[in-house]
């Protein structure tokens, strides 16, 4: 089944066809580093970030090109504010952006360009336009004339007519229409600037993802992508300089991510509602923040709580809690038939593996509908648990190999969405405070916190079968107050850990 994506240009969704057999070249504007980046420009490179791993899931070889906007107003109005250079701003923020993209999970782009790196192709750029008419020269500043490109609006379905000048188009008496846009700004006393043609100066912001996304992917690139909010005039602008250079199309799709609220609001520092990405992952699992993005179509408006984080940290907890039972049913040879145990559970073993594949790319291939991919993810999920719940492992050796496969092929389409399973790997993790613990209702006196908490089920179970209720109910709930959970099941005490205290997610 071939990928369709729905590409704003034409507004209608399209068979994706590449520039050239078995590659993708993909652009996304990246971040103004001035400032940490918040959760909506989280929500928008986390989209892309999935795209490119679907796309290289499905073959094709992908090269990524996210720049980094390291000259701006916003840059240098920060550093006035501060007393710094803006250079300094800049690198600070870069820094932090990466970080920050690390810390979701979001894969590093194949080049990541600068701004102050590309001024001669910006500069080239300039004349380009200059020489073919499409740019004029105004006291050291140089503008696009936006009437000399006939086709200005085709993304945005605006008639430059019916245009005005508004809060991000600058209102200059000198420009020759109000909607033409700098593509060169004469330079300002304190302010960063490089030599040109047309005197001292830097670039203006939409000219600079023109030219670096021609640099490293050449001209008729396959997708371009950013937020909706970007449409105009960002795009519009990028494709009227870019085809007005070249003389060819500049983007062959062009794919754009909905707005996040918080709380069914628009995000504003006015609301109280601003919210960082970085202090969101200090309160809430990479994986969490992922799901709770990815449950809504990347198009549509996405509302952001922390009560749907919460539920989104439920639901990654149903995912990797067969994982978890997975490997406790194997290190302890939990082999057992319920009375109740259905051949539907073996079926439902046998085959759904594949079809889980299958359900996954049919809503991937509809264009990156990750809300049907997960829920593809949660019926193998089921399937899991209700195989594990009525058989264990299982008797049959072909039912292990099977149960290793479904589970190879949830943490493998997991990965596709940039949701870590490593999280699953806490069950084996248990704080150090299970040691006193374990000295004191259990007697061991060893430091090894499994081997602690071993020798307190060890100690539950004599305590049981010795009817002494109160010394098992003192191993059990002294294990819940540090987060665990048992669970009594045929082949012996499993003990499952979250965590305690001030847990990341409530379970």
């Amino acid at each position: 089944m071939p990928i369709r994506v729905h590409n704003t240009l034409s507004r209608t969704k399209e068979e994706f066809t590449p520039r050239d057999s078995g590659k993708v070249a993909m652009y996304v504007c990246g971040p103004t580093v001035y400032n940490h980046i918040h959760i909506g420009n989280a929500r928008t490179f986390l989209t892309f970030d999935v795209i490119r791993r679907y796309l290289t899931y499905s073959g094709y070889d992908v090269r990524f090109v996210q720049n980094i906007t390291d000259v701006d107003d916003k840059i240098i109005a920060r550093a006035a504010e501060e007393g710094r250079e803006p250079a300094e701003v800049a690198a600070e923020y870069t820094l932090a952006f990466r970080q920050a993209m690390d810390a979701l999970g979001v894969e590093r782009p194949t080049v990541a360009p600068k701004a102050t790196q590309t001024i001669p192709g910006m500069i080239a750029m300039t004349e380009r336009l200059i020489e073919r008419g499409h740019a004029y020269v105004v006291d050291g500043d140089v503008y696009f004339s936006v009437r000399s490109f006939p086709e200005y609006g085709k993304l945005s379905g605006r008639n430059i007519d019916d245009l005005e000048s508004g809060a991000r188009v600058d209102v200059d008496e000198r420009k020759q229409d109000p909607l033409d846009f700098a593509l060169w700004k004469a330079a300002k006393p304190g302010e960063p600037h490089w030599a040109s043609p047309w005197g001292e100066g830097r670039p203006g912001w939409h000219l600079e993802c023109s030219v670096m996304s021609e640099e490293e992917l050449g001209v008729a690139f396959d997708i371009h992508g950013g937020a909706s909010d970007l449409i105009f005039p960002h795009h519009e602008n990028e494709i009227a300089q870019s085809e007005a250079a070249t003389g060819q199309p500049f983007v062959r799709y062009w794919l754009h991510g909905g707005l996040l609220q918080v709380n069914a609001e628009k995000m504003s520092k006015s609301l109280g509602n601003f919210m960082l990405l970085k202090d969101v992952l200090e309160r809430y699992p990479a994986p969490v923040v992922r799901l709770l993005m990815l449950q809504t179509h990347y198009r549509s408006p996405l509302d952001f709580s922390t009560d749907r984080l919460d539920e989104a940290g439920r639901s990654y907890e149903r995912l990797v809690t067969p994982l978890r039972n997975l490997e406790w049913a194997k290190r302890n040879r939990a082999i057992t038939e319920r009375a109740d145990a259905t051949r539907s559970a073996i079926e439902a073993l046998e085959c759904t593996p594949v079809t889980a594949r299958d359900a996954f790319a049919a809503a991937m291939d509809d264009d990156f509908n990750t809300a049907g991919a997960l829920a593809a993810l949660f019926d193998l999920v089921r399937v899991l648990n209700t195989f594990l719940e009525q058989y264990g492992i299982g008797a049959n050796a072909r039912y292990a190999a099977r149960l290793d496969e479904a589970a190879d092929v949830l943490r493998d389409l997991l990965g596709v969405l940039g949701v870590s399973t490593a999280d699953a790997a806490r069950a084996d993790e248990y704080p150090s405070d299970v040691l006193p613990l374990a000295r004191d209702l259990a007697g061991y006196a060893g430091s090894d916190t499994r081997a602690a908490v071993e020798a307190l089920l060890t100690a539950r179970t004599v305590a049981r079968t010795e009817r002494n209720w109160a010394a098992a109910d003192a191993v059990r709930d002294g294990l819940e107050r540090l987060g665990f959970t048992i669970e009594d099941t045929p082949s012996g005490a499993r003990v499952t850990f979250r965590g305690g205290g001030q847990a990341p997610w409530p379970t």
